[in-house]
């Protein structure tokens, strides 16, 4: 287990704050907060990201790709945040 943190000012955009719990044996997400000033529509919807990003593989598309899907296929609006904006964030924690 090992755990990375970031605070990082998206260009353009809100402040976000991500604690990434991962494995560096398998590089998959063991576990993982966001947080920040920015908003996701319905609210539940950050829930349902961190949880799909549970076990994602650490690399960029993988992560994107995740991303994309869930906000895709639950129908959340973000504001402030980009999918691109919190793949970059993710990565940074593992840096």
């Amino acid at each position: 287990m090992t755990l990375g943190h970031t605070t990082y000012k998206i260009p353009h955009g809100k402040l976000l704050k991500i604690t990434l719990d991962y494995n560096t044996t398998t590089n998959t997400i063991n576990h993982i907060t966001i947080t920040g000033d920015f908003f996701i529509h319905p609210e539940d919807g950050l829930e349902t990201l961190e949880t799909n990003l549970h076990h994602t593989p650490l690399t960029r598309n993988t992560i994107l790709q995740t991303i994309t899907e869930t906000v895709t296929t639950h129908h959340l609006e973000l504001i402030g945040i980009t999918p691109e904006a919190l793949t970059d964030g993710i990565i940074r924690c593992t840096q």
